[in-house]
């Protein structure tokens, strides 16, 4: 038994002149990340934070006359509680 490949019907038909090849665009590709946008959100938040208490440190140790607190943190989740049927209390960004 021999194999063979049957190529009936992959040429151009020989008797239409008209017939043009079209030019294939690029693949699109679109890149996939491993962070979902939530984690993506969550994670610029913290290091936001970081960089923020950092400053507020240097503030604290400094010669600054009023350094204001800083509000609670977003993963402080005690000061996020609500009911099911309210909103999430809004988070309040540390930028100073």
């Amino acid at each position: 038994m021999t194999e063979k490949i049957d190529t009936q019907g992959m040429s151009l038909p020989s008797n239409n002149k008209n017939w043009k090849i079209q030019p294939h665009k690029p693949l699109l590709i679109e890149p996939r990340r491993l962070h979902t946008p939530e984690m993506v959100k969550e994670l610029k938040i913290l290091m936001n934070e970081v960089l923020d208490e950092r400053e507020y440190k240097k503030q604290l140790a400094g010669a600054y006359d009023n350094v204001k607190p800083l509000p609670p943190s977003y993963f402080d989740t005690k000061n996020f509680k609500h009911r099911v049927d309210e909103e999430e209390p809004p988070y309040q960004d540390w930028s100073q």
